[in-house]
């Protein structure tokens, strides 16, 4: 059994009744025993380059702070616009900062979402591919994981409703797992080299 892995989950919506924090939910009771799913409060007041001094926000910092001791981080988000909603991409780029000591930088990652549309978060699931390429997080590649029409496959209780949708995030969160032990097994290989 591998050691626990701890997972930072950010779901890019505030919404209380938010298809995908029921997703990201949904999945980590479906995620290997040793994955413990710790779930970050993303909202935070915009990024300003000038407070991002010794003492930034009190916001910024719990942030930071609750991202940078996770081994991984699962990114789950709706699609606003073909792209992230710009609550997500103000988290990202708080916990990207300052350099050389930014929360997000290197950790493993996977990204998937769910939306009411046919084609999911297709849009929005390849942007967050971008960012996390610029940040140096070794991104899941498969399976990819944008999921829709969700109310068809989530009750509102959060409940999955289709069994092909169970195995689909069965087989994610087994690869992911999978993934993270590969980087972290390449971080301490990477470590042992210096």
């Amino acid at each position: 059994m591998p050691d626990q892995r701890d997972v930072a989950v950010l779901v890019g919506s505030l919404r209380e009744g938010s298809w995908n924090r029921k997703a990201a939910e949904a999945l980590a009771t479906l995620a290997p025993s040793h994955l413990k799913f710790s779930f970050v409060d993303i909202a935070v007041s915009l990024y300003n380059q000038e407070l991002d001094t010794e003492n930034p926000p009190e916001d910024w910092q719990r942030l930071r702070g609750e991202i940078a001791p996770a081994d991984a981080v699962l990114f789950v988000t709706p699609e606003y616009n073909r792209s992230v909603p710009g609550v997500l991409k103000n988290a990202i780029d708080i916990a990207s900062r300052p350099p050389g000591k930014a929360a997000l930088i290197g950790k493993p990652a996977a990204v998937m979402g769910v939306s009411l549309g046919q084609i999911g978060t297709f849009g929005a699931n390849h942007h967050l591919r971008q960012i996390t390429a610029y940040l140096d997080m070794p991104t899941l590649g498969q399976p990819e994981m944008y999921l829709g029409p969700a109310d068809k496959l989530f009750s509102q209780s959060g409940e999955i409703l289709q069994p092909g949708t169970r195995e689909l995030m069965t087989k994610f969160a087994a690869a992911f797992s999978d993934w993270i032990e590969l980087m972290c097994g390449r971080s301490k290989g990477s470590e042992r080299g210096r």
